[in-house]
């Protein structure tokens, strides 16, 4: 008998220090994408989303959650193509067919294991499509909610916390920087 408690303890210990983990991982993965609200222009914007897209698949490795991990795999790739301006058409519907598909298979969540699916694959469409940015800040906003479901189903408070007050935050940037 104890040593089935010492056992359990050993697991529940070793499950908070992933959550800890996993939740250090998404405060940084949110502190760069406040940083790319902010940006001015497109390249930047993307530059700061490579950088929290490392982050959020070190979180998402941390706290056991494949579709996220794999959808943020291939939104890694998709950003640095768009930040080098190589995400071309083919390209595009490339990385939208595979993160669904990828994803679907990865998801670990059920429903709640669709949102980074529907989010990254919508995401992608809109940074090929997407020339300006305050069309890129919507496309933002909607990805984040998305991921705000998600990441308090997942206990990544930080992140879902961030993706809160970012959704807020750009929502005032696009007002500001309305024509």
């Amino acid at each position: 008998m104890k040593l089935f408690k010492v056992k359990k303890q050993t697991e529940v210990n070793f499950m908070q220090t992933y959550l800890i983990i996993g939740n250090i991982f998404s405060l940084l993965s949110a502190i760069c994408l406040a940083i790319s609200v902010i940006k001015k222009n497109k390249n930047d914007l993307i530059w700061w989303q490579v950088i929290d897209v490392v982050f959020c698949i070190l979180s998402n490795i941390a706290l056991y959650t494949y579709a996220a991990l794999t959808t943020n795999s291939i939104a890694l790739i998709r950003n640095i193509l768009a930040y080098k301006n190589k995400l071309t058409k083919n390209i595009t519907w490339i990385l939208f067919i595979l993160c669904i598909i990828a994803g679907l298979g990865a998801n670990n969540r059920g429903i709640i294991g669709l949102f980074p699916i529907i989010a990254s694959a919508s995401y992608t469409i809109f940074m090929y499509i997407t020339k300006n940015e305050q069309q890129m800040r919507w496309a933002l906003v909607s990805n984040l909610l998305l991921w705000f479901v998600h990441d308090i189903y997942v206990q990544a408070y930080p992140s879902a916390l961030t993706d809160m007050a970012l959704s807020v935050w750009t929502l005032i940037q696009i007002y500001k920087n309305r024509k």
